[in-house]
């Protein structure tokens, strides 16, 4: 008598997506917008779709239900709003959802679990640390207790194929300390920091198991690595044009893509499945800084 396996349990820990999103952001002074720009599985970013939803800058977004993707908080300036955004698997953007937990901008997310999403940290007024978890539906948990350094504009990614990872945000002033998401979606107690200190950063998955760090104030080029086992690497030397307020996210199941930043740029680079950043890609769609990015697909 053989023993019954469920299906793909060999590679779920590993499961990654083929497309990702950028979405919302700032394109001019005080003018935020909702557009979107899908990246196909070869990272070349496609034109604006029209965007759905609250106009915001300042959120975040993450995957969940191994192929779909969510948009969450943000804001105007002064406003922090809470509602979401789900993104189905073809990269469609749903209408708003009334937001649960506190109203906050400058947050971080990612995925965890395989299946699950997780929000955290942000400011609402006052530096925070509280998390949100997303279920494998979409939906958004109350506030949990925050661990941590309370933090803000700092960035998240997958890590070891079902963990996360949050890292470096300013509080008083710029910070590199991490922490760690288990698989059940726990934060762990701030972990000492490795690299230059600095937030408006962005992070994203790449190699099916591992995430990086990169870019970040004040126009950094800077990249820190993060092995399966969530261990940030030293300062590696940046490639391409020094950039801020950006985003980033997986693509082609193993790659990933920084774009879009500071000055309402455009412009991206990608990232091999190895870790490499490659030099700037001329920009598609709407140039735009504080966006939010995240895989589907």
């Amino acid at each position: 008598m053989f023993p019954i396996i469920p299906a793909n349990t060999a590679t779920a820990a590993y499961t990654s997506n083929e497309n990702g999103i950028f979405g919302y952001g700032t394109i001019s002074s005080g003018v935020r917008g909702s557009m979107t720009n899908v990246v196909s599985n070869t990272g070349v970013v496609a034109s604006d779709t029209a965007g759905v939803g609250t106009v915001r800058a300042n959120l975040a977004a993450c995957e969940y239900g191994g192929d779909k993707g969510i948009f969450g908080y943000g804001g105007p300036s002064g406003s922090p709003l809470s509602m979401t955004n789900l993104v189905s698997n073809t990269g469609v953007v749903g209408t708003d959802v009334t937001g649960v937990g506190t109203a906050r901008a400058y947050p971080a997310a990612c995925e965890y679990g395989v299946d699950k999403g997780i929000f955290g940290y942000g400011n609402d007024g006052s530096v925070v640390s509280m998390t949100n978890l997303v279920s494998n539906a979409g939906v958004v948990a109350t506030d949990v207790t925050g661990v941590g350094t309370a933090r803000y504009s700092s960035a998240a990614c997958e890590y070891g194929g079902d963990k996360g990872i949050f890292g470096y945000g300013y509080a008083s002033g710029s910070l590199s300390m991490t922490n760690l998401v288990s698989n059940a979606g726990v934060v762990a107690t701030d972990t000492a920091g490795v690299g230059t200190a600095r937030f408006y950063l962005a992070a994203c998955g790449y190699g099916g198991d591992k995430g990086i760090f990169g870019f970040g104030w004040n126009l950094l080029s800077v990249t820190n690595l993060v092995s399966n086992a969530g261990v940030v690497s030293t300062d590696v030397a940046g490639v391409g044009t020094g950039m801020d307020s950006l985003s980033a996210c997986e693509y082609g199941g193993d790659k990933g893509i920084f774009g879009y930043g500071v000055d309402y740029a455009s412009k991206t680079n990608l990232v091999s499945n190895t870790g490499v950043v490659a030099t700037d890609v001329a920009g598609v769609g709407t140039g735009r800084g504080w966006s939010a990015a995240c895989s589907f697909n």
